[in-house]
């Protein structure tokens, strides 16, 4: 007998899940007219319901105990919206083994966890969907998971993060320093009070640890990801980035070399030419290099309740049409194989280095003796200013592609000659 309408319980009531609901009540009626039953919101468990939301609900819909959403039979769909990898986990899990479908947007739960809950969603021949873990209300997991799954794809670069990417954006634009950005981006409510997630780089590493498994059908380990964030980049790197061609972006970088995968997080000079240097503010774009496809690049807000609800929502259409359908559990984990993770040392790239020198004569030919001797071909080198009391220098080297193992040492060695002040930065630049 066909159902006549599907139930939703949400577990988490903070923006995400405010913007959930109220897409799924707003669109109430269209959304009922695209799959042929309506869909309701039954229960929504939150720990505080003093707290004013944007979106009100009903009271009886509202509850403290996640169990009048995990044990009520007449719920369909669980919608996870706490965050962590604590509670979040255990919801998951429970709501797994009831054989309720699950839709969440925790990248980080994913990122660590995916593999065995797909597995048990596998089991019990239900759906365990996170489209709004990468991306916000950009649809990448899904056109990764279905039209894509016949390509061989080769390399993912993304700009996953919009709180670090509108930091970057407005030094660049503003010619300011990291600290004074973050401060307005925590005002205006683009970064949290602790911004260590995003600006060190881990909100990244999970997005990218969930594009990489789905892509390279590989379990990847999220420890196995390098990663440095963006709160070394100075108003001084992105104005020399400008001078020499290119828009400095935190990237997060996945590719196939040879039997082996190199998966890495870091800001990255990007060409002015590659369509990833004009992605600017809290947006968010995952290029993809793929065969035979060729190339091609998801865009879009990457964050807050509108982008993120919109996602979740997509996701709970989904898994209602499979509901309706008996067709749950359709596309499951195909993350089943094992390749090598690349140290960063192994990775072969451009190079931008900010050196600051004592100004004597012979110094920049003795730099460039070490690099040379540590097989680091030069492309360029230049001294933009003229620094404090005239007795020190900066110069900028930018490198050929070379093996970052050799980089490091040589820039170990630089660093132990007298005439060598500091290393001020080294930055990876795109190819």
């Amino acid at each position: 007998m066909k159902k006549e309408s599907i139930n939703v319980g949400v577990i988490g009531f903070g923006t995400v899940g405010v913007g959930t609901v109220e897409l799924l009540e707003k669109n109430r009626e269209w959304i009922a007219c695209r799959i042929g039953v309506p869909i309701n919101v039954v229960k929504v468990v939150d720990l505080d319901w003093k707290s004013e939301r944007e979106y009100e609900i009903t009271s009886e819909q509202k509850s403290t105990n996640i169990d009048d959403v995990l044990q009520n039979d007449d719920i369909d769909i669980v919608i996870e919206a706490i965050g962590g990898v604590g509670v979040a986990k255990t919801v998951i899990t429970r709501a797994l083994e009831a054989e309720k479908s699950v839709v969440t947007p925790n990248k980080e739960l994913i990122a660590k966890y995916g593999a065995e809950l797909m597995q048990l969603a596998d089991q019990k021949k239900i759906d365990l969907m996170f489209e709004g873990a990468v991306g916000g209300g950009i649809p990448i997991i899904r056109p990764m998971k279905t039209s894509l799954a016949g390509d061989n794809v080769q390399k993912i670069v993304g700009i996953v993060n919009g709180t670090t990417n509108y930091i970057l954006t407005a030094m660049s634009e503003e010619g300011a320093d990291f600290q004074d950005v973050l401060k307005i981006a925590q005002e205006k409510g683009y970064a949290e009070a602790d911004p260590t997630a995003d600006v060190e780089g881990f909100d990244a590493t999970y997005k990218l640890a969930i594009l990489s498994s789905i892509a390279f059908s590989t379990h990847i380990n999220v420890d196995d990801i390098y990663h440095e964030g963006i709160t070394k980049i100075t108003a001084t790197e992105i104005k020399y980035a400008k001078k020499l061609g290119y828009e400095i972006k935190l990237l997060a970088i996945g590719e196939v070399k040879g039997d082996s995968l190199q998966l890495r997080v870091h800001p990255t000079f990007v060409p002015l030419s590659h369509p990833l240097a004009s992605v600017n503010g809290v947006f968010n774009a995952i290029f993809i290099e793929s065969d035979p496809v060729g190339n091609l690049m998801f865009y879009g807000r990457g964050a807050g309740s509108g982008p993120t609800g919109s996602a979740l929502v997509g996701d709970v259409i989904d898994a209602a049409r499979n509901i309706l359908n008996n067709a749950s559990g359709r596309t499951p984990c195909t993350c089943n194989t094992t390749r090598d993770i690349l140290s960063i040392s192994e990775l072969e790239s451009k190079y931008y280095i900010r050196t600051k020198v004592k100004d004597v004569v012979g110094v920049l030919g003795k730099m460039a003796d070490i690099f040379g001797a540590n097989n680091v071909n030069l492309t360029s080198v230049f001294q933009p200013d003229q620094i404090t009391d005239g007795n020190t220098a900066e110069i900028v080297w930018l490198t050929h592609q070379v093996k970052e193992e050799n980089l490091q040492n040589a820039l170990k060695e630089l660093s132990s000659i007298d005439s060598v002040l500091e290393i001020s930065s080294c930055i990876r630049a795109l190819e």
